[in-house]
């Protein structure tokens, strides 16, 4: 079965067929590095990091894009706030970013992108726009798009200019013609730092958001690429504006496959700060390791809207320690996966289906019962090799079993262990129960043995 995606664009699910035999470019808007990442930016880049790594699992050479904006209205603020350079800010964040998916088990894409290093491609760009009588400067200063002069605006988010304008309620700002127009070329403001701005012909200022992507994704995938991808929240205006930048500016079909995974929830709820149900990466690998963070995002399908609770991530836990139990004992070599057998090839048919996962993962769970049955080695060396296609399973089981990959957490354990031994040789036996039931209530249950205490995450 070939691979099959779902194309916003055509609202279709379409068999997929890279521009260059053997090759796919793909593209995919990435952070504003202003703060720390959201769970809403884990969704995404997790469902992205899966797609690459299936397509390579099929064989594919991948060349994979993933920017990084690093100028933007949040990011001066922000770095005004703090009083430090905006580059200090966002060499900062984007740190912290590569630590807190790195965690997730996100692997590094092909070319990551800063928006101020493209800065000349940006210019270029807007310079053709203006030339070919799509953008226009406004009084004051900017240079602006004009959306009605592009004939195919609205195609994404399949509506009209009409349609898009009706639903427009502010009114015609400063300088614009209409307001569907969007900005190029920000003019740079008084208020603003030094580090804000850059000298161009159109004058001191910034590059708009929109350019951004249409610059770093032409100057490195080619003028027309295979996928371009974000959350539904960006097909309008994002995408829709890349689109009428990039084929405005070069006569030609931007991205043949356009991908966007469904809203991310929390406990049903529009994640939100003024709600007080807004949580960091970090705040979630407080309490759950990034392995079942990843499981967790992964078994829903991509398209679908995400409802992020800590009841679903304990579940998640459930679940993966189930697959790590089957393997726990067997012996598993590396080895290439096996497609001819049955739940392999119902694996395989499942991602080829617009990337499955809910049935590509009931498949694992097949393997897992037959491993239990049989401990048969080729059996968990297939279950972690389609583990791996998502990047799961790579662990040792024990080392799962025993809490994942959170080294501080693991030193702690060790250390209420040690006290707990102590206590008991003081026979004060109170103490004793009392470090177990502090173990238990975060998920450790204690296993006393002839050689000592073993333990095991609950």
């Amino acid at each position: 079965m070939t691979l099959r995606i779902h194309n916003t664009l055509t609202r279709e699910t379409e068999t997929f067929q890279p521009l260059e035999p053997g090759h796919v470019r793909m593209y995919v808007c990435g952070i504003t590095v202003y703060d720390l990442c959201h769970v809403g930016h884990a969704r995404f880049m997790l469902v992205f990091d899966m797609v690459q790594r299936w397509l390579k699992a099929l064989g594919y050479r991948v060349t994979y894009v993933r920017n990084i904006t690093d100028i933007d209205d949040k990011i001066i603020k922000r770095a005004v706030e703090r009083g430090i350079p905006i580059r200090q800010l966002t060499e900062e964040m984007t740190a912290a970013m590569h630590e807190d998916i790195g965690r997730l088990g996100v692997e590094a894409p092909t070319h990551e992108p800063r928006a101020t290093d493209y800065v000349p491609q940006m210019l270029a760009m807007i310079g053709t726009l203006e030339a070919k009588g799509l953008a226009y400067r406004s009084s004051n200063g900017d240079v602006n798009y004009a959306v009605r002069k592009f004939p195919g605006y609205g195609k994404l988010s399949g509506k009209s200019i009409d349609q898009l304008r009706a639903g427009e309620r502010v009114a015609v700002l400063e300088g614009k013609d209409d307001p569907l127009d969007f900005v190029l070329w920000k003019s740079a403001k008084s208020s603003e730092p030094d580090d804000a701005r850059w000298d161009s012909p159109f004058g001191s200022g910034r590059p708009g958001w929109h350019i951004e992507c249409s610059a770093m994704g032409c100057t490195l995938l080619g003028e027309q690429f295979d996928i371009h991808g974000g959350g539904l929240d960006l097909i309008f205006p994002h995408h829709e504006n890349e689109i009428a930048q990039s084929e405005g500016a070069n006569g030609r079909r931007f991205v043949n496959t356009w991908m966007h995974n469904g809203f991310l929830n929390i406990d049903n709820v529009k994640m939100s700060k003024s709600l007080g149900n807004f949580f960091t990466i970090r705040d979630v690998l407080k309490h759950h390791d990034g392995e079942t963070v990843r499981y967790f995002m992964l078994r829903t399908h991509y398209r679908s809207p995400f409802n992020f609770s800590d009841a679903n991530l304990d579940d998640a836990r459930h679940a993966l320690t189930r697959l790590y139990t089957a393997l726990d004992g067997v012996a598993a070599d590396t080895v290439p996966v096996d497609w001819a057998h049955p739940q392999a090839s119902a694996f395989r048919a499942a991602m080829n289906d617009d990337f499955n996962t809910p049935v590509a993962f009931a498949q694992l769970f097949e393997l897992a019962n037959e491993l239990n049955r049989t401990r048969d080695p080729a059996t968990a060396a297939l279950l972690k090799g389609l583990g791996a296609t998502l990047g799961l399973l790579q662990q040792t089981p024990r080392r799962y079993l025993q809490g994942g990959t959170d080294g501080v957490a693991e030193a702690w354990i060790a250390e209420r262990i040690a006290a707990r031994s102590a206590a008991k040789a003081a026979r004060d036996f109170a103490r004793a129960d009392a470090i177990r039931q502090e173990l238990a209530g975060r998920g450790i249950v204690l296993k006393d043995g002839p050689t000592g205490t073993t333990w095991v995450k609950g």
